[in-house]
């Protein structure tokens, strides 16, 4: 086995490496050992048998100095670089900063105010037996982790794995790790923790983008965690009908990851500063419909107090019928029946079964097979209920919740990602089986339609508004529910035919409107505008943490009056905003069988 950042453990060869984030031109390693000062040194990355890693201060020094001079006579001819190494891990970093959780002792950095620790474990590596299996708790380690670098995200398609220009995550199907970002003083109270779960149509993305940071948030007073957990035809798309005697494929894969998470968080995160009963899940996107999909899992019952909806997606949730007919195409892709289904799937490499699912999603959107290929599986003993189904029946965790989209959601799918009916023909095909009065209902809520920006307002919708009120309505009958509508936009979005479109509220949750790429996207006029929308979003977000109410001046939704706060140039309440667009969508849903 071997040390992330080189360190050999017990039988193991030296070479592998890892300390991530280049600095200003800094020599840095990353994984798979290449020295990132223009001289390749690699060596190969740590396999999916190797097991955590461990080492010593005294090894990292001799791993520095052994990856520095040994992969070639280049070394020879560069006697600085162990040097530079070296210089990297403690000038670059402030400080190490170390602690022992339950599985034991981790190492991270503190930069720019807060303290770091990346990729740390949460669950055993899902591989070998364990593909396709719920996950299992993290297998103890001697010695200290290193936890200065993000490791593996989960396996997807490649050009959606890029961090920077030229630079791309490795993938694995270990990739079952979190990242926790901490002020660097944090006081002696503990802090509300914030639980990020990144989107990507739950067949992309990762932790480790850059946006997901988390150290402005954290900086503001939280412990931020970010969570990885399989994606796509590993974790997202149900093959359990394809089990048999020898081989079992569990359901809900991605679910019971991020419960695993929690539960990782509930166990270690007090140590780390974190306040263990004071949790708040959000996400985006995908993400977002995790976060409202986890209220309806008894398993993650206790495991969180507040919830973050943003920008929900609607038509993932499947029955087991659809299920498992999208198991038996994704079997047949891969040029298996539905015996030797569970067989060929196991001996299947990650890139084939990435590939099959990509050509499972065309095949599903070309013959409207009724809900997303990825999402999670109802009627099952881990997801009872449809998530909006349980919150309308009280059977959802009572939680208090924020919820909302964006105002031109669909603008990034039509520039980008041809996945939203946005055109004509696409919507009258997913309007083709509804009853003639629901069609006329819902394109009468559309003036114009088909117009062009008539059909990319549907699209979005379609996709993402039909979800928030949806979810608004069932979950403010027994809990307190907050909706917003984010419609800010810089100039140079709106310019560029983006506007507020899907995943832009990011940009102030993140505070991204104080980076070099914000500079950028404020350059005409609008950093003022920008920064202030982004503190407003942020003193909620926080504030909702803290107490489970975003505001004094922010009403709870209620079907009585649906108050929705808008974040514009200027935040303001408005009351049923486009509500026959609302009433369209109702008892709307795919055929989820």
């Amino acid at each position: 086995m071997t040390s992330p950042i080189g360190a050999p453990g017990p039988g193991a060869r030296a070479g592998a490496v890892e300390v991530a984030d280049v600095v200003d031109g800094a020599a840095s390693v990353v994984l798979g050992g290449t020295v990132n000062d223009g001289v390749d040194r690699s060596a190969s990355p740590p396999t999916e048998c190797e097991h955590p890693a461990t080492s010593t201060d005294a090894t990292i020094r001799r791993a520095i100095r052994i990856t520095a001079k040994a992969s070639g006579p280049t070394r020879d001819r560069r006697p600085g670089a162990a040097a530079r190494l070296f210089r990297y891990r403690r000038v670059m970093h402030e400080h190490i900063v170390r602690a022992t959780i339950e599985s034991g002792t981790v190492e991270g950095f503190t930069r720019d105010g807060v303290n770091r620790w990346r990729s740390i474990p949460y669950a055993r590596p899902p591989v070998g037996r364990l593909r396709l299996r719920a996950p299992q708790p993290v297998e103890p380690w001697p010695g200290v982790r290193y936890c200065h670098g993000f490791g593996y995200c989960a396996p997807q398609q490649r050009m959606y794995t890029i961090l920077a220009p030229g630079k791309y995550q490795p993938m694995s199907e270990d990739c079952l790790t979190l990242n926790v970002v901490t002020p660097k003083h944090p006081g002696d109270q503990l802090l509300p923790v914030m639980v990020f779960i990144h989107g990507g149509g739950y067949f992309m993305g990762s932790s480790a983008t850059p946006i997901y940071d988390g150290a402005a948030v954290a900086r503001k007073g939280c412990v931020y965690v970010s969570v990885n957990y399989r994606l796509g035809a590993l974790g997202c798309l149900d093959l359990s009908s394809l089990s048999n005697k020898d081989v079992i494929f569990d359901d809900n894969l991605y679910l019971r990851d991020l419960v695993m998470a929690l539960r990782w968080v509930r166990d270690n995160i007090a140590v780390f500063g974190g306040e263990p009963d004071n949790v708040t899940i959000f996400g985006e996107s995908a993400g977002a419909h995790a976060v409202a999909t986890l209220l309806a899992v008894p398993a993650a019952k206790g495991l969180f107090t507040r919830a973050i909806s943003e920008s929900p997606a609607a038509g993932l949730v499947r029955s087991t019928d659809v299920a498992t007919e999208y198991a038996t195409r994704f079997a047949a892709l891969l040029g298996a029946g539905k015996e030797d289904g569970a067989d060929v799937v196991m001996a299947a490499r990650p890139a084939d079964l990435v590939n099959a699912f990509d050509r499972l999603v065309r095949q599903g959107q070309r013959e409207m097979l009724g809900a997303f290929a990825a999402g999670p599986t109802r009627d099952t003993d881990y997801l009872p209920l449809d998530p909006v189904e349980a919150m309308r029946a009280g059977k959802a965790h009572r939680v208090p919740l924020i919820v909302g989209t964006n105002a031109e959601e669909a603008r990034l799918f039509g520039r980008f990602l041809k996945l939203l009916p946005m055109t004509e023909p696409t919507i009258e095909r997913l309007l083709a089986e509804a009853e003639p009065g629901e069609r006329e209902r819902i394109t009468a809520a559309y003036p114009g339609y088909p117009d062009p920006a008539a059909c990319i307002q549907f699209g979005g919708d379609f996709a993402f508004g039909s979800a928030a009120w949806q979810i608004a309505e069932a979950h403010s009958r027994h809990a307190p529910t907050y909706l917003y509508r984010y419609d800010y936009a810089t100039r140079t979005l709106r310019w560029s035919g983006l506007g507020a479109t899907h995943a832009t509220e990011l940009l102030a949750v993140f505070d991204v409107y104080r980076t070099k790429f914000g500079r950028l996207l404020t350059a005409a006029a609008d950093r003022r505008s920008a920064l202030r929308v982004s503190d407003d979003v942020q003193a909620r977000w926080r504030t909702f943490s803290r107490t489970g109410v975003p505001g004094e001046d922010w009403p709870a939704y209620t079907s009585a009056d649906r108050a929705v706060m808008v974040f514009d140039r200027r935040p303001r309440v408005e009351y049923d905003p486009y509500a026959d667009r609302r009433q369209a969508w109702e008892g709307f849903s795919l055929a989820t069988g």
